[in-house]
């Protein structure tokens, strides 16, 4: 470990990440001169796929979180795990990734984002452009959403993709070029230390999905910045947990975004606001769940 710069450390939550881990952990080399350290905080993994993946490679260590804690609570526990050698100096003390484990990270990708990030000292976060299988950028940098655009776009984003209620949640803002957002996704994030400290981490309340959006709106609401890199380029399997537990995860998905907007609703005059979101998304979810179901022909 070079002293003057000590490992970046790298955190994400396994959950019998299957391949996808392999193609993770292969691409990081190229993504950064530097030295990593990678802490794969899982999640009950049955696969055993972490497990054979921190044995067999340097700088790979497994985390047990206890069990399928969410993503949020996965991520905390990694960030606690590592906070000792945050203060011994030997991880960098400054700023830490956060990633999902189906992300490949594109040639000097993470170097591009540490640049950036030491170049905007009031950035708690700065994330890269995701590359879709088509060659696609995914609007990853959005707005923070609103109870009538988060509606909108809920009714009418598959159906009527150019509706403005969807364009102000994605933003609108070209993706080919360097912005400030109201959120930018979790799939990957290099998020500077002091900042997640002040807003607490992640909110442990959201099993899974929409505890990126909150991240970064706490993180606005701090006074900080969330900024978008486009010189910075990963690729991300994004969806496959969705379509494999539909389920599980498309009711967790609406109830994350309940539990968004409801603690944002908090005026005595605004329950019945709160109750009609909570029956809408509620029979969102089961229409949601009915319809993966049909596609896959279960």
């Amino acid at each position: 470990m070079n002293a003057q710069n000590p490992p970046l450390a790298i955190v994400t939550v396994t959950y019998s990440p299957g391949e996808h881990l392999a193609h993770f952990l292969d691409s990081i080399g190229a993504a950064t001169v530097g030295d990593t350290r990678v802490v794969l905080a899982d999640n009950g993994s049955t696969d055993g796929v972490p497990q054979a993946a921190a044995a067999a490679r340097d700088g790979v260590e497994f985390l047990d979180t206890g069990g399928n804690v969410g993503y949020g609570s996965g991520m905390n526990a990694a960030v606690r795990h590592l906070a000792p050698a945050r203060a011994r100096g030997e991880i960098d003390p400054e700023h830490f990734l956060i990633t999902n484990p189906d992300v490949v990270f594109l040639p000097g990708s993470i170097d591009a984002l540490l640049r950036r990030a030491r170049q905007l000292p009031g950035a708690a976060a700065v994330g890269p452009r995701i590359l879709e299988p088509d060659g696609s950028t995914y609007p990853s940098a959005r707005a923070v959403p609103t109870l009538a655009n988060g509606i909108g776009h809920a009714l009418f984003g598959a159906v009527w993709p150019s509706n403005p209620w969807t364009a102000h949640y994605r933003h609108g803002a070209a993706m080919d070029v360097e912005h400030t957002a109201g959120w930018l996704s979790g799939s990957c994030l290099l998020v500077r230390w002091d900042a997640f400290e002040a807003v607490g981490g992640f909110d442990e309340r959201y099993f899974m999905y929409m505890e990126d959006v909150d991240l970064g709106d706490r993180f606005t609401r701090a006074g900080y910045d969330n900024v978008y890199c486009p010189e910075a380029v990963i690729t991300h399997a994004q969806g496959h947990s969705t379509e494999s537990h539909p389920g599980t995860m498309l009711p967790a998905h609406h109830d994350s975004a309940y539990r968004f907007q409801a603690d944002r609703l908090t005026r005595p005059w605004q329950i019945p606001v709160r109750w009609a979101l909570w029956w809408g998304l509620k029979l969102r979810a089961l229409v949601a769940v009915a319809a993966a179901r049909a596609r896959s022909g279960d």
